[in-house]
């Protein structure tokens, strides 16, 4: 019975850990559950309360660490993926940066509790150039007043809990369902998005140098679609191109020349977001294609690219050394 009650223990410790790792890196998992439950089973002794909380505050701190990094070096682009779950991501990015900065680091402590910032906070910090060792103080005492305060409710009110922990082997089983159904969940998720997608395979598609050579002659119109914006200071785009907000295409002030063909271009997977636009624009009766590739291919090509004009760019605010 030691030795079940120990290897349940040890399995138990990894899917804490990794629910929490989970949610920090901005998976849709209900960590705070996962920590309201091992604090149950902690009082009844199925679990030792110093692992436990040790293995939360681990996952809460490489997870957030990891994120920091993540903005650090990739900025606003990380930034946009996260914020595409928004209806509209640039107004997502932008208000959450800015009440980030106005409130200070001190909005790190307190971040995991508010939905829409916990996921984003790390990685904000980052971007905004906040010092390392700065973020890790203030991400330490956020991660261990979140992961306390939850661990310490399932600790104190372990009787009341007891029927949906039963000790640590419920939780351990209801954990891994648990994995099982976020798993299942993210495999349904990509079905249906493959689903909503097949229209989109039969937008055309243009090479690099047509492209080119249609829009030199002036029988087309070339536009930037990319979903995050110009955020980054140093970004480029194609020369002589025009931003076309694919959130907002449907707004006025968002029309396009009658008289050409649209070609689009963007820089995410698959040029996903160049062929929703595109099927949009098609659907209204304007002829549309996708530059395949994107702005990449269009460099790779060596066809001429500008600078972003400085106008355009929404730069995000930057904390002082």
């Amino acid at each position: 019975m030691e030795t079940l009650l120990s290897e349940v223990s040890r399995h138990g410790y990894l899917i804490l850990f990794v629910l929490v790792f989970l949610e920090a890196i901005a998976m849709p998992v209900p960590a705070a559950l996962a920590l309201l439950v091992a604090g149950a089973a902690s009082a009844t002794r199925a679990l030792n309360p110093w692992l436990a909380f040790a293995s939360a505050m681990a996952a809460l701190l490489l997870g957030d660490t990891s994120m920091f990094l993540m903005g650090r070096y990739t900025g606003w682009w990380l930034l946009g993926m996260i914020c595409k779950l928004s209806f509209n991501p640039e107004t997502c990015l932008l208000r959450a940066a800015d009440s980030f900065h106005r409130r200070g680091r001190i909005l790190l402590v307190f971040a995991k509790f508010i939905p829409g910032i916990n996921t984003i906070a790390p990685p904000l910090a980052g971007s905004m150039n906040m010092r390392f060792t700065q973020f890790l103080r203030f991400d330490l005492a956020g991660a261990s007043l979140y992961a306390g305060v939850y661990f310490l409710v399932g600790f104190v009110f372990s009787d009341a809990l007891e029927k949906f922990t039963r000790g640590y082997q419920l939780f351990t089983r209801a954990a891994g369902w648990l994995l099982i159904a976020v798993v299942g969940g993210y495999v349904a998720m990509r079905i249906g998005l493959w689903i909503k997608a097949r229209p989109l395979r039969a937008v055309p598609f243009v090479t690099p140098a047509d492209a080119a050579d249609a829009f030199s002659s002036g029988i087309a119109a070339i536009y930037d679609v990319r979903s995050h914006g110009y955020y980054n200071p140093k970004a480029v785009r194609i020369r002589s191109s025009r931003r076309l907000d694919p959130d907002r295409l449907n707004q006025p002030g968002s029309g396009v020349p009658a008289d050409k063909r649209i070609l689009v271009y963007c820089t995410c997977l698959k040029e996903a977001t160049s062929a929703r636009v595109a099927h949009n624009l098609l659907e209204k009766g304007v002829p549309s294609a996708v530059i395949k590739g994107g702005l990449r291919a269009w460099i790779k090509a060596g066809l001429p690219v500008e600078s972003v004009p400085a106008e355009e760019v929404e730069m995000l605010p930057i904390f002082d050394q």
